[in-house]
């Protein structure tokens, strides 16, 4: 019996609290990316299937957003328990899917159970909260401010991490109120069917949530042109988002891009070693390097660069490579054939370009898309290895002599999503976070992420924030209320700015 024989896959789309086939019968197909076996035919929605599910989130919104936020808290809880009933399901599923080792699509689980907990913590509190009083120059009026839910919203979401990156934008959206129409990637649709399966369970109603299947232009255009939709939440690429801004223009919405990186990881002379090589390998190579976020640009004080740079290709010889179910292994397949190809050109592009290549790992034998962890040393400033965003384990290894030098080359970047920062020196470490251009800095800190603090970058990675506070704000409009200040007592919900 082959892997994916062992799961009950997801294969149609769901509308309107209803699993169907596509309008243009067509369908997707899935692969496995350990062995490039077809895993599943997914249905491929088209316009005719966006507007369905568009319509559906429409008619469902007028209901949905007169929900008291203690409704929607519980029906969130009751989301996060399935999941957590489900974990090892939803986790193999995404290493199947995926390829990313079996530890780390647990991490993700558990970080999707944690987002919609807090979620259904905030949304607690909104009930509360009410109207907002705001002081203004006048004792003839009253002025206060409302947050609503912005509408029917469409979340577009990568292959990267499934259902982390819809955990992220889906928990926030249905606490505010809105509706939602999800697309995930054709790549990696199957945790997020199966995902739906599990909020159809928690007794969210009829088309509250509704995910469509298929291409960026078959769904992805449709949806961000489609004048029901409020807003579009897209993580992806830049220029794919840059796509998706200019469609949405046509019909004046709201947009949040969540898009590439560049970053950069400084390690000072009076760094941990062994610290330092722990946290420029997570931050190059945990999920393949597959990560907006992966800090593939290392800055190493001179000193200390040859030590470190010896340290990371012997790490990077060591690690495993392999099928993401086999024990021990550190790092699974790229997940699509032309990512592969992609970091293939940019491998063939370094070495052209005279960067010096360190360390290239010879692939397992047979068929995947596997990519060795790779690391070149000596990068030209202007090599497209050094300014583009590669997504795959390939590290770049530059050497600096000035605190300024670094902070400047770290700048030197079109992108602006993380950082990190790597000194024993605490006071150090903050002046340099300081002045770093980025939305996310770690200190001495692996790529930890909270649901209760931001994510998103500066210049080209980000329109907005996820996460937080700010990531429930994203799917909220504000209406201010005036009115004679004798006309009418305050209701109980209103409170004082």
């Amino acid at each position: 019996m082959k892997l994916h024989e062992w799961f009950e896959l997801r294969t149609q789309l769901y509308i309107d609290g209803f699993w169907c086939a596509g309008e243009g019968r067509r369908r997707l197909t899935v692969v496995n990316p350990s062995t490039e076996e077809t895993i599943a035919h997914v249905e491929a929605a088209n316009a005719a299937d966006v507007d369905s599910a568009v319509r559906a989130a429409a008619r469902a919104f007028r209901t949905w957003k007169k929900t008291t936020a203690a409704q929607r808290a519980a029906l969130l809880r009751a989301i996060a328990s399935g999941v957590s009933d489900r974990r090892e399901h939803l986790a193999a599923l995404q290493s199947l899917n995926n390829g990313k080792p079996l530890e780390e699509a647990r991490i993700d689980v558990s970080d999707v159970i944690a987002t919609f907990e807090y979620y259904a913590g905030l949304a607690e509190q909104l009930d509360a909260v009410g109207e907002s009083v705001v002081a203004i120059p006048s004792d003839d009026y009253r002025a206060s401010v409302r947050r609503e839910p912005a509408g029917a919203v469409a979340l577009i979401v990568p292959w990267n991490f499934p259902m982390v990156t819809t955990a992220w934008k889906l928990a926030p959206a249905l606490a505010a109120g809105c509706t939602v129409i999800l697309k995930p990637s054709e790549i990696t649709p199957l945790p997020e069917l199966e995902l739906a399966a599990i909020i159809a369970e928690a007794g969210v109603p009829r088309g509250v949530v509704n995910v469509v299947t298929g291409t960026g232009t078959e769904v992805g255009a449709p949806l961000a042109s489609h004048p029901l939709v409020a807003k579009v939440s897209f993580t992806g690429s830049t220029p794919v988002g840059a796509q998706v801004m200019k469609t949405a223009a046509d019909t004046i919405k709201g947009v949040s891009l969540e898009l590439g990186g560049k970053s950069s990881i400084i390690v000072f002379a009076d760094a941990d070693l062994d610290l330092a090589t722990d946290l420029v390998a997570g931050g190059a190579f945990f999920n393949a390097g597959q990560m907006c976020s992966a800090t593939s640009r290392v800055l190493v004080e001179r000193p200390i660069a040859d030590a470190l740079a010896a340290r990371l290709a012997d790490r990077a010889t060591r690690t495993v490579v392999g099928d993401p179910f086999q024990p021990g292994v550190q790092m699974g397949p790229l997940t699509n054939r032309a990512q592969y190809d992609r970091v293939q050109r940019y491998i063939a592009r370094g070495k052209a370009d005279g960067a010096r290549l360190v360390i290239e790992g010879e692939a397992p034998a047979g068929l995947g898309y596997f990519v060795k962890p790779t690391m070149f040393v000596d990068i030209p400033p202007e090599s497209p290895l050094w300014r583009e965003e590669i997504f795959g384990p390939v590290l770049c290894l530059r050497s600096f002599d000035t605190e300024d030098e670094a902070i400047g080359a770290a700048n030197d970047t079109e992108f602006g999503l993380v950082a990190t920062v790597v000194t024993r020196d605490a006071g150090r470490g903050r002046r340099v976070a300081a002045e770093l251009e980025a939305g996310v800095v770690w200190i001495n800190a692996p790529q930890v992420i909270f649901p209760q603090t931001s994510w998103g970058g500066y210049k080209r990675s980000s329109i907005g924030r996820e996460l937080g506070p700010f990531g429930l704000a994203a799917f909220q409009e504000i209406k201010q209320v005036l009115m004679p200040a004798g006309a009418a007592a305050a209701p109980e919900n209103v409170r004082g700015a």
